[in-house]
């Protein structure tokens, strides 16, 4: 190896190592030698939020055509290779990421590498398959706009983050995605797919140094670069949206506010907030609403937390003549949280169920494999498991009830309600925190 891919640990509590090629692409590893299983993933760092306007969309769409075909293998050679290994491969696109992955068994890791690397490198893009698949993913926008649960949040999104990339859809629109042509995944492939804003993560039992000679063998050729520099933190819209659908039986509704990015130091203390008051069936908007008020099936809250930016919301969905109701009552658990400290018991039980949920989310390999690259992006800091714990532990009521105080505001709410409104009406002052 020469001096700049020296592998580097970087977490001996996880026996986590990094090299850097240099074309600038990281590859990372964690050996699991308890596992049989090395799952790996081609992460590129950019999103749907880098996107021109006029190629919304475009990110998710390259994702799929990776799968229609290389210089080495059509659909069918890398459906059948990937089968007759007992593979899993998969792939999805986000905000800010896009991932190609694959697990299977240690045994088959070099052929599994060999199909993986074949599709981020040699993608062909033939035009009569991005006829077809234009015409798949258009059908797959209709299939989510049907879907109420999807399309709230998406009309919540868009508003909240208006005119910014993070509220355009991962899809794309009708539009964008019929005029995407050859030519035009060609030049987006050319400008993301690079050196600098490639991860290439791994975990299992897999030993860093022939891994990385593996991937060495097959990424050398990637041309260089830098990972995309994210525009401006964007400033968020707090609107109230009322869309009315009558084929809906019930009224789907969105409620958040800004929040912290994914790495805020006080991030911890957000987590448990989301988890006291939404995050289960113990929660307080679950209590609340649904036990003791039986006026929604579902109603959680959720963190989509960014690079710069994020947002805490609350989902329900129930029926029009109730919503007014539904609102007022998780207004007054937000009220309650800001100006009351949570019970030492409450907090504890919290504590112990977001540690369950963050420490369980860590024992496959796929997930360690996740878990590699978003730190990687995110943080360049690779946390153990104690760090976690500890982390965690160290909230105290006192800031928990501040990050409260500091995220509610009755200005700062958004509102999207989506379903047979009937001339319900919202207004501000039913937002009052």
């Amino acid at each position: 190896m020469t001096e700049n891919t020296q592998a580097i640990s970087i977490a001996p509590e996880r026996d986590i190592r990094r090299t850097t090629l240099p074309n600038g692409m990281v590859i990372l590893t964690e050996q699991m030698p308890h596992l049989r299983s090395v799952a790996m993933g081609a992460w590129i760092s950019a999103g749907s939020r880098h996107e021109a306007p006029e190629h919304n969309g475009i990110s998710h769409f390259t994702e799929h055509m990776v799968f229609k075909g290389t210089k080495h293998r059509n659909a069918l050679q890398i459906a059948r290779e990937v089968d007759a290994i007992g593979g899993n491969l998969d792939a999805f696109t986000g905000k800010e990421t896009v991932c190609f992955n694959m697990k299977v068994l240690d045994e088959h890791t070099p052929r599994a590498l060999d199909i993986l690397s074949d599709l981020v490198m040699n993608p062909t893009f033939a035009e009569e398959e991005v006829r077809r698949e234009r015409g798949v993913i258009l059908e797959e926008i209709k299939m989510d706009e049907d879907n109420p649960d999807y399309l709230v949040h998406e009309i919540f999104t868009q508003s909240f983050w208006q005119g910014h990339g993070l509220g355009k859809p991962i899809l794309g629109t009708e539009k964008t995605v019929s005029s995407f042509e050859r030519s035009t995944l060609l030049d987006f492939y050319n400008d993301r797919f690079h050196g600098g804003n490639i991860v290439f993560s791994a975990a299992g039992h897999i030993d860093h140094d022939r891994f990385v000679a593996m991937v060495t063998d097959r990424f050398a050729a990637l041309p260089a670069g830098k990972s995309l520099q994210v525009e401006a933190p964007p400033k968020t819209a707090a609107k109230i949206i009322l869309r009315n659908k009558k084929s809906l039986e019930q009224v789907q509704l969105c409620l958040g506010v800004p929040a912290p990015p994914l790495a805020d130091e006080s991030r911890y203390d957000t987590l448990l907030l989301n988890t006291i008051l939404g995050g289960g069936m113990s929660s307080r908007l679950f209590q609340t609403v649904r036990e003791e008020h039986g006026l929604a099936y579902s109603i959680y809250s959720d963190l989509s937390p960014y690079r710069d930016t994020g947002s805490l919301c609350v989902f329900a969905g129930t029926s029009a003549d109730k919503a007014l109701r539904l609102i007022e009552l998780v207004m007054h658990e937000l009220r309650r949280i800001k100006e009351h400290p949570v019970e030492a018991d409450e907090l504890r039980r919290a504590k112990d169920q977001l540690k369950g949920n963050l420490l369980l989310s860590l024992e496959s390999s796929g997930s360690r494999m996740s878990n590699l690259a978003r730190q990687q992006m995110y943080f360049d800091h690779f946390s153990g498991p104690q760090e976690i714990l500890d982390r965690v532990e160290s909230v105290k009521v006192e800031s928990m009830q501040a990050m409260a105080q500091k995220l509610f505001h009755t200005e700062r709410f958004a509102l999207t309600m989506l379903g047979p409104l009937a001339g319900l009406k919202v207004e501000r002052e039913h937002l009052a925190c």
